[in-house]
């Protein structure tokens, strides 16, 4: 894998995903896995090197809202979000027009499919020189914490990918949020960068998803995300933690708890913003630091107030300590 580093290496990039290859590139969100969204061998390359299930429905990016909504049917809710949000970390579910040129395993053989403007100007500059969508879920394989830098997309992913383009650390830190379009009621199945009450001052009230409908048949997931299990740190995470025992380390949201031998703060000061950011670099250290230094059999995680942006991060908490099935069983 190479690392691409200097701005005229975005037309490398691009020849790279033109010709099928796999191309990693930072967005306001996460590092994401890009493939030419037209090309089923690359599309189903991005599904080998994750080891994600290919009923997994993948996000398609563009480099403009008309772009996107070639491939896609928009109403005037789908109009008004693009307005207000795009570039920006929302995700539209909505249906595929019939001269869609994305391929059907890019959104799981369903008749719909998850497309969005990203905010990263990096992407924006790719997307644009590649002039096609581009698949991309996050960097990372299937299951595991999603990467906000280049490095960590080389720990992941290594040679099973062509390049990665380094655009620095990621500025939201989260997914973006998903809104499905394709009823009469907008209905939001994965939140994330773009909170709901943002959405909602500007269509109208969004109804949410049960996690039991989010976890609903593998063959009728809509888009990437919606897996109970996700995000999963290598060691087991413990919620709305109120005391830290001896072997575990803490997630820390505000003063941490006394007692804890390894802390990551997500904020000290309680800026849901700030702990967005550094939700999976958390996660990731607090990994890999346990590992160093042993003795530690578990993560700690203090409470995070579930509104804004912290609705988005009790989600990935949640998933992230969600028993875990056989990892060919997740995405």
């Amino acid at each position: 894998m190479t690392a691409l580093l200097r701005p005229e290496e975005i037309d490398r990039a691009a020849a790279l995903l033109r010709a099928g290859e796999l191309v990693a590139f930072p967005t306001e969100t996460v590092y994401g896995l890009g493939a030419d969204a037209r090309n089923g061998r690359a599309v189903a390359a991005v599904f080998e090197a994750k080891g994600r299930p290919h009923f997994n429905p993948l996000i398609c990016h563009y480099a403009t809202a008309e772009a996107a909504f070639a491939d896609v049917r928009p109403d005037e809710r789908a109009r008004a979000l693009a307005a207000a949000f795009w570039p920006g970390p929302l995700s539209l579910v909505l249906p595929r027009r019939a001269e869609c040129s994305v391929d059907l395993l890019a959104g799981a053989g369903l008749d719909t499919l998850a497309v969005r403007v990203p905010a990263h100007p990096l992407a924006l500059d790719l997307l644009r020189r590649v002039d096609r969508p581009v698949a991309a879920p996050s960097a990372n394989r299937s299951g595991r914490v999603s990467p906000t830098t280049a490095q960590d997309v080389v720990e992941e992913l290594g040679r099973r990918i062509a390049a990665v383009l380094d655009g620095g650390p990621c500025p939201v830190g989260l997914e973006s949020t998903v809104l499905d379009l394709t009823g009469a009621g907008a209905v939001l199945l994965r939140p994330g960068g773009v909170p709901v009450e943002a959405i909602e001052a500007a269509i109208g009230p969004v109804g949410r998803a049960l996690p039991a409908e989010r976890a609903a048949a593998s063959a009728t997931l809509r888009s990437p995300g919606l897996l109970v299990s996700h995000y999963a740190p290598a060691l087991p995470l413990r919620l709305n933690a109120t005391e830290v025992a001896p072997d575990e380390a803490l997630l820390a949201f505000g003063p941490p708890l006394p007692g804890a031998r390894l802390v990551w703060s997500l904020s000290d000061s309680g800026d849901l913003r700030e702990a967005a950011a550094r939700l999976f670099a958390g996660l990731r250290w607090l990994d890999a630091e346990a590992a160093r230094r042993g003795g530690f059999r578990r993560i700690a995680a203090m409470p995070v107030p579930a509104h804004g942006l912290g609705l988005a991060i009790n989600d990935r908490l949640a998933r992230a300590a969600a028993p875990r099935p056989d990892d060919a069983a997740q995405g």
